[in-house]
């Protein structure tokens, strides 16, 4: 119930800024207004307009050493113009994350005077840093920005010690505060077996920066197969945002975190990526519109050549799973996404909603898992059903408020198609079955539901 008042509130509050009526949503500028910040209730990011802010990422983790300058700036704009908003990228990079061993650009440029000696920072790496992260500004993207990423760099915080560690995170605080486009994320594969010995570094430099950059929320990734930011208490007085990662259906680590209390956004930063653990696009798509039915604030993409920036990675820029990611976000960009609630007891969708799993095999339990994800607007004026398999559903429409346009929605294409018949009156439930597989022969589905 709290959580469900938090929406309420908040959902009053931004209808009231904006101005505009019940049946109404507001329009994303082409350009947020950086820095994002917490909504109103918690559910969910807004910009300095209190817009809300639909985060559609992309996962360039090597972009600061891989590539050129020129070549990060194409890859950016052309993100941009595929619909993404958010870019995650490793401000350090070593082996782990697709880099050179000692950290160094393709130029040679190395982040250190002295190696890993974080006391020690190199003005012309960092510079090079600074363009990057402009280059992105320009294209209207967000850049979460990990400072010193733990699958490479666990041993060189410990050798630095908790000191110099927050003397580095102090350094970067100073140094970025005044870029707009930043979110900041310590970890990245951060497991649960070095928390105890290495958890105070890492926190350093997540102190440090907090202590001069007031301006820029932080969130966390901790462990593989399935974490969230907040399963570590002692990071409770750093994280703004809660960042879940699993490779297990995604709708069930998102309610988790959907679900707590005090309320914190919670968006999906990592899952299966393309090209990678036999992912296909229909995988990619399950990961998408489960995590938003679930309640995220925003969802990754990842593609096996984009992340390290691999030979052939211009070549694997516009993909299927990217087109089709930019169809996700069409969808729920044409209403009010941010007004969703999950349909957690069953109370719209009331039979033919599948099996809900928090578990299985990493990666294929995904493929196999059929759970319908449904979340509707608390006035009952919007419903979005995504079903990953062919099937009949049984919709309560009395629980929507007025008679209902249906229309499907292909998740490979972005067509719509009315439902034959509608619209609906709300005086009972109906039955609605999937359209035709796909040309592609797979079978999900999105069903929408409008007030007239």
């Amino acid at each position: 119930m709290k959580r469900v008042l938090l929406v309420i509130v908040g959902i009053a509050f931004l209808l009231a800024s904006w101005g505009v009526e019940g049946d109404s949503s507001p329009t994303e500028p082409s350009k947020p207004v950086f820095p994002l910040k917490v909504g109103p209730g918690g559910c969910y990011l807004v910009d300095q307009k209190d817009v809300p802010f639909l985060m559609i990422g992309d996962s360039p983790q090597a972009l600061m050493v891989n590539v050129s300058l020129s070549d990060a700036d194409y890859y950016l704009a052309n993100r941009a113009s595929r619909g993404f908003n958010t870019v995650w990228i490793n401000l350090l990079c070593a082996g782990y994350t697709g880099g050179r061993a000692d950290a160094s650009t393709i130029e040679g440029l190395k982040p250190f005077r002295t190696p890993n000696d974080l006391s020690t920072p190199n003005e012309a790496y960092f510079a090079r840093c600074d363009r990057i992260i402009r280059s992105a500004a320009s294209h209207g993207l967000t850049v979460i920005l990990d400072p010193i990423e733990t699958g490479g760099f666990l041993g060189t915080m410990r050798a630095n010690g908790v000191n110099k560690c927050m003397a580095y995170g102090r350094y970067l605080g100073s140094r970025y505060k005044s870029f707009d486009n930043i979110i900041w994320m310590s970890g990245n594969d951060f497991q649960r077996r070095y928390w105890r010995d290495y958890g105070d570094v890492v926190k350093a430099v997540a102190s440090g920066i907090k202590e001069t950059d007031t301006r820029h929320i932080h969130t966390l990734e901790l462990n593989y197969f399935l974490s969230s930011s907040l399963d570590n208490p002692k990071w409770a007085d750093i994280i703004d945002l809660n960042a879940a990662y699993t490779y297990f259906p995604t709708y069930a680590e998102v309610l988790r975190d959907y679900n707590r209390t005090p309320a914190v956004p919670v968006f999906l930063i990592e899952a299966d990526y393309e090209f990678e653990n036999g992912t296909n696009p229909e995988r990619l798509r399950r990961q998408e519109y489960w995590s938003f039915l679930a309640g995220a604030c925003g969802h990754i993409y990842g593609n096996g050549y984009i992340w390290p920036f691999k030979d052939g990675w211009k070549d694997n820029l516009d993909t299927i799973g990217t087109v089709q990611f930019g169809y996700c976000k069409a969808l729920f960009q044409s209403g009010p996404w941010y007004a969703l609630v999950p349909d957690q007891k069953h109370k719209l969708v009331i039979a033919g909603y599948g099996t809900f799993s928090s578990g299985g095999s990493p990666h294929s339990s995904i493929d196999v898992n059929d759970y319908v994800a449904t979340a509707s607007t608390l006035d009952g004026k919007l419903a979005i059903v995504y079903m990953p398999t062919a099937r009949t559903i049984t919709v309560d429409l009395t629980k929507l408020s007025g008679s209902v346009t249906a229309r499907w929605y292909g998740p490979t294409t972005g067509y719509y198609q009315t439902v034959a018949g509608s619209p609906f009156a709300n005086t009972s439930p109906r039955d609605f079955t999937t359209p035709a597989a796909h040309a592609d022969g797979s079978s999900d589905w999105v069903l929408v539901l409008e007030r007239q």
